[in-house]
Formats: structure tokens, C-alpha cells, sequence
């Protein structure tokens, strides 16, 4: 199910090549798509002779294992006592155009690749079909790599069901068949995909567990862990439970492949050869052979993969959860985990600080790593261990939370730190007034709590930077509830008191720019000034991305005060420039939305009329503060 366009590609490969390879992660069906493709091209007589050959070991096999298992499958082949030769399985193979299926090539992987590199060269008319988990990696080899089924909805999806849903609905209409007839039962069946990650095994074994217990109690029990899935009704033991099919993958690989699968398996999402190196290295394992065994455990279909070796871009890896389960519970045997969760953390750490510095330095568009902050956060609120350091990667990354579109992110991390921290602490001042910048959009008396905590510490701490950045948060609520008059004044605090370079936050051409805008509300003059200046720092700095913010203010200025011509060419160049800058939907959201109001507007005839009325500008104010409180996703944080 769901893999209408795998089978015909399929089809295609087995037409077109001698050698094709069906490869993928744990159960993701790559053995029930080659027999599906495999029969529905018998009847066509593609071949006249079918051959297959399943290798029964739990772990990796001796050489030979798959010569004699195809000598016993092939008709008319007698082997004597001695051990069975190519010789003699090449002059049993049938005379016709044959096709040989190896299905879960995997425990015989070496000898796969040597055997059937010696048919194709022996036996002219016959074609391979190889089903598992890496390819064997002949030259002529063509690979067709499955992927979990889709799980996201797409306007596409008949009925909103996807693939994935679909094969877990069908799997539970035997156990209970109303299941599909009710919202709940959908809504929980949708969250059951997402959290097994769309993988056909995991979804079937999800499903039989209906008979047991309710779809919520699933999801809620999944959500913890997933190794625990099985079912004693599969032919193959490694198919009866998740925790099973890791295993068996687990037990093909050399000491060194299992040392780094169990550490790498701490990582919760996509990481790099340096994360890998910094936490996956040591004891046995020296840090040049870490990359080596991450590309040979993505060959082996235990890594995903993201990006080709030797690209611009560098590659980058992660585990499905289970893998992942399955190594942390490893880690956790060895007594391992809480030095790979130390050395998670301290990678975080270093990583952030390069991105910071990064940014701080002019290199803004570099300064986009994030590494596992997640999973670091997670670990720390779980086990009450390094808050302030964690506290610390969360608040240096605030430009992700904020130039990045992630607000959302940045809040929920810093609101389940900022009550274990230590109130003294450097990183907890930080954190408190960045919960309130970002929340002072959703929650403003929230907001202003946090704020009100954080002031007198920075007064302690004569932190100049953090005073003038609590009183631009104190400008946006002003702004929200009061209006730019009210507002004004904060935002020139802000501007004067931030020190020119402070790490730890935006830049005083953030501030400024926000001033403009509300000084555009009642002083043209000053708007025009404080734009000019907001440019001028940022341009200075380096800034490029309090560069956009002021070029947007500046293009919103003009058009307040009547040069809409003017503002709109402005802002076409500023959203021009968006493709070297940092990514910055929110500003980038923030100028489409000013151009299409702007070309919207009727044509104005005459240099007076196109002047704004005092309440012509008031309205806009509102406007603008209107689009950040009813769209915190997509508003420029000024």
C-alpha cells in the first residue's frame, strides 16, 4: 500500500538492468515489494524461470551459507559430500531467461556480492533481484532505496488520509472495524504515523495492539518508547517485534560499527561528522574512524542520510527512533550514557558559541548550525543536570528563535529551563528577558513578570546590554497596549543604552529602526533621522540582518508619510536583497505584505492627496501593531 510509484519504477529497473537492488531501513517492506512487482511481471513473460533464495541466519553467516542455500533451491542440483562450487550451481542454473530474487541479503552481504557477480558474468540471460538493507556495491548495480510511507497531509491526500494511515486503518478494520468512522479514532491514528515515523512494520504492529488497549493509550505509550511493538504471529522472529529488527541489524555489525551506533544514537536529530567525532569517540574507537562507520552504518541502512559525499554542502545523518531507542538502551548497559549525554551537551555548547560569534563577527549567513539542542533540553529537564549550560546554548542561539522564524521553539525551550535555574545566574537573566521578547506578543502581563524579575539583576550586574534590551521588550508591549507615543520612548532607551557590538542579543539598529516606526506616528522629521541612523549602525556593524529590519522600517516610514512610490521601490530592493541575507521570513513576510498593500491602493492623483491624515496614520500604527499581535509567527520581532 502507498507504493504505486516504488512498483513502477521497479518494474522499469527490472526491464531495463540484470542487477537491481531493493535497499531501505528495517521493515519499510522492501520484501514484499520485490514479490509483489516480481508476480505481477510473471504473467507477461518477462522471464521464463524464477529463482529465489532467502538466507536463514540471525547473524552475519560463513562464506558459502548462500552458494549451498541456492544449490538446494535450484532443481537438479545434487551436491556431494565435499562443499558446493560455482561450477555446479552455474550448470543447474535453467537454460531460459531467468530471474534470481536473493531476499534479506544482509546476513551474506560479502558473499552476495561475489556470487552474484560471477553469475552475471556466467550465465548471459540471467537478471538479480537483491532485496536489503545496503547495496552490495557492483558497478552495474541499479538501487532502488525505499523510504517510510508518507505521513504528513498533503491537499492532495483523498479523504486527507495518507499513505501511512492508510495501511494502519487497514490493518485494524480486522480488529476493530468502526475505527475509520470516528474523529477521534482518525485524529489518533494520524498522530500514531507520525510518531512510528511512517515505517509499514511498526504501523502493522501499532495496529494489532488496537485489540488492547485505546488509540490514545497507544499514542500516549508510543510517544515514551516504541521497542516494545511486536506480535507473535510473523513467520520471521526479527519481523515480531521493533526491538527485534534493530537487533538483527545489530548483530551484523563489527564491534567498532556497534560502539558508534549506540553512541551516535544519543543524537535525536540530524547531526554532522564533527557532532559524530566530538561524542562517538574514544576507548576504542579513535576519531578518524567515526566517519568511516557513520558512512558504512548509512550503507548498511541504520543511518539516514541527507546530502552526497564530497558536495558544497556537508552530510549530515540521523537515526529513525527506534534505531535510535535501541542504541540509547546500549549506552545505557555499558553504563556509557551519561558521559555521551556530557559530550552531547559540551558539542552544543562549542557549537553555539561558533554561531554566535559568527553572527556577532558579520558572518551571519554561516551562523545557522544548530545542533541537538532538543535533545540536550529534554535531557537536562529530565534528569536536573547542566540547566545553567544548557540555559546558556539556548539563550547564545537567540537569533535562531528570532531571525530564523523559530520563536515558538526558543520560548518553549527557555520555559521549561528557566524554573530549574539558578535565579543568580548569568544565563537565567539572559533567558528571562528573552521569554519576554518573545512572548510579549501572545502574553504581554507574562511578559512584563519576566521582565520585572530580570531588572533588577541586570541593575546588579550594570549589564548595559541586557537593560536596554529589557526596555525594547518593554517598547513592545507599550506598543501594543498604549500605541507609539507610549512606545517611543523605550525604544529610545533601548537604542542608547545597548552598547555597539554586545554579544548576547540584537544591536541598537533593531531598536532604532522600531523607534522610526513609531516615530512616524507623530515626528517625520525624527523617523527620518532614527531611520537613517538605524541604517547607518547596522551597515557599520556588519549587521545584515538589523540591516533588513531598518530597510523594512524605512520603507514603512515612507509610506506613512504619504511616498508610497517611494516605498514601495524600497521595499522591492530590501526583499531583493532577502537571497543574501539571513533567511528572515518573518521581515521577508513583513515587506511582501507591505508591497501588496501598496499596490492594492488606488492611484493618487495629486502630491496632497497622497499625504496621510493624523488618523490615516494612527490606523496604520494599529495596523502594523495589529499584524504583530495576530500574527507572532510571521511579524518581525522589533
Amino acid at each position: 500500500m502507498g507504493r504505486d510509484r516504488e512498483a513502477t519504477t521497479l518494474r522499469r529497473l527490472l526491464t531495463e538492468n540484470r542487477l537491481v537492488a531493493v535497499t531501505g531501513g528495517a521493515g519499510e517492506g522492501k520484501s514484499r515489494l520485490g514479490a509483489a512487482v516480481v508476480a505481477s511481471m510473471m504473467p507477461t513473460g518477462a522471464w521464463e524461470y524464477l529463482v529465489c533464495v532467502r538466507p536463514q541466519s540471525k547473524g552475519a553467516a560463513e562464506h558459502g551459507t548462500l552458494l549451498a542455500e541456492l544449490a538446494r533451491t535450484l532443481p537438479g542440483c545434487r551436491p556431494g559430500r565435499g562443499p558446493v562450487t560455482l561450477q555446479q550451481v552455474v550448470r543447474n542454473i535453467p537454460p531460459g531467461p531467468t530471474l534470481l530474487v536473493v531476499d534479506d541479503a544482509d546476513p551474506v552481504r560479502t558473499e552476495a556480492a561475489w556470487l552474484v557477480q560471477h553469475l552475471l558474468m556466467a550465465v548471459p540471460a540471467m537478471r538479480v533481484l537483491v532485496t536489503s538493507r545496503g547495496a552490495l556495491g557492483l558497478g552495474d548495480e541499479h538501487v532502488l532505496r525505499l523510504a517510510p510511507l508518507r505521513f504528513e497531509t498533503r491537499d492532495t491526500d483523498p479523504g486527507g488520509l495518507t499513505p501511512a494511515v492508510e495501511l494502519f486503518l487497514d490493518r485494524v478494520d480486522a480488529v476493530a472495524g468502526d475505527f475509520r468512522t470516528r474523529d477521534p479514532g482518525l485524529g489518533h491514528a494520524r498522530a500514531i504515523c507520525r510518531l512510528v515515523e511512517g515505517v509499514p512494520m511498526a504501523l502493522e504492529l501499532a495496529a494489532e495492539q488496537v485489540a488492547h488497549c485505546s488509540p490514545g493509550e497507544l499514542a500516549e505509550r508510543l510517544e515514551r518508547e516504541q521497542g516494545w511493538l511486536r506480535s507473535p504471529h510473523r513467520a520471521l522472529h526479527r519481523h515480531r517485534s521493533l526491538g527485534a529488527s534493530a537487533g538483527a541489524g545489530y548483530a551484523l555489525c563489527d564491534t567498532t560499527l556497534r560502539t558508534v551506533w549506540a553512541r551516535a544514537g544519543i543524537f535525536c536529530g540530524f547531526f554532522g561528522e564533527g557532532a559524530a567525532v566530538s561524542v562517538c569517540a574514544g576507548g576504542d574507537v579513535p576519531p578518524h574512524r567515526v566517519p568511516g562507520a557513520l558512512a558504512e552504518l548509512a550503507a548498511r541502512g541504520v543511518l539516514e542520510r541527507s546530502g552526497e559525499y564530497g558536495a558544497v554542502r556537508p552530510v549530515r545523518y540521523r537515526m529513525d527512533r527506534v534505531t535510535r531507542e535501541f542504541g540509547v538502551e546500549r549506552l545505557q548497559e555499558s553504563g556509557e550514557f551519561p558521559q555521551a549525554a556530557e559530550r552531547r551537551a559540551n558539542h552544543c555548547r562549542a557549537t553555539a558559541e561558533v554561531a554566535e560569534n559568527l553572527w556577532d563577527s558579520g558572518a551571519q549567513t554561516q551562523a545557522v548550525e544548530l545542533g541537538d539542542v532538543e535533545a540536550a533540553v529534554a535531557h537536562a529537564v529530565e534528569r536536573r543536570e547542566r540547566i545553567e549550560t544548557v540555559l546558556e546554548i539556548v539563550t547564545s542561539l537567540w537569533f535562531l528563535w528570532v531571525a530564523y522564524d523559530r520563536s515558538e521553539e526558543g520560548r518553549a525551550h527557555l520555559v521549561r529551563l528557566l524554573p530549574l535555574a539558578s535565579e543568580g545566574h548569568r544565563a537565567a537573566l539572559h533567558g528571562l528577558w528573552q521569554a519576554a521578547w518573545l512572548t510579549a506578543h501572545s502574553d504581554p502581563e507574562a511578559a512584563r513578570g519576566l521582565l520585572g524579575r530580570a531588572w533588577p539583576a541586570a541593575v546588579l550586574a550594570g549589564d548595559d546590554g541586557t537593560l536596554g534590551r529589557i526596555a525594547h521588550v518593554q517598547g513592545l508591549i507599550a506598543l501594543h497596549q498604549q500605541g507609539p507615543t507610549a512606545a517611543a520612548p523605550h525604544f529610545r532607551e533601548a537604542a542608547d543604552t545597548i552598547p555597539p557590538g554586545a554579544p548576547g542579543g540584537p544591536s541598537p539598529a533593531v531598536s532604532r529602526a522600531a523607534l522610526a516606526v513609531a516615530q512616524s506616528d507623530f515626528d517625520p522629521s525624527a523617523a527620518r533621522r532614527s531611520c537613517r541612523r538605524a541604517l547607518t549602525e547596522s551597515y557599520r556593524y556588519k549587521d545584515a540582518w538589523a540591516t533588513l529590519v531598518a530597510r523594512h522600517a524605512r520603507a514603512v516610514v515612507d509610506d506613512r508619510l504619504g511616498h508610497s512610490g517611494r516605498a514601495l521601490h524600497r521595499a522591492h530592493r530590501a526583499l531583493a536583497s532577502v537571497a543574501t541575507r539571513p533567511a528572515a521570513p518573518a521581515t521577508a513576510v513583513a515587506l511582501r505584505e507591505l508591497i501588496q498593500d501598496i499596490e492594492a491602493r488606488p492611484p493618487r492623483p495629486t502630491t496632497a492627496a497622497r499625504k496621510h491624515s493624523a488618523a490615516a496614520a494612527r490606523d496604520s500604527t494599529a495596523q502594523l501593531a495589529g499584524l504583530w499581535q495576530a500574527r507572532p509567527e510571521t511579524a518581525p520581532l522589533w
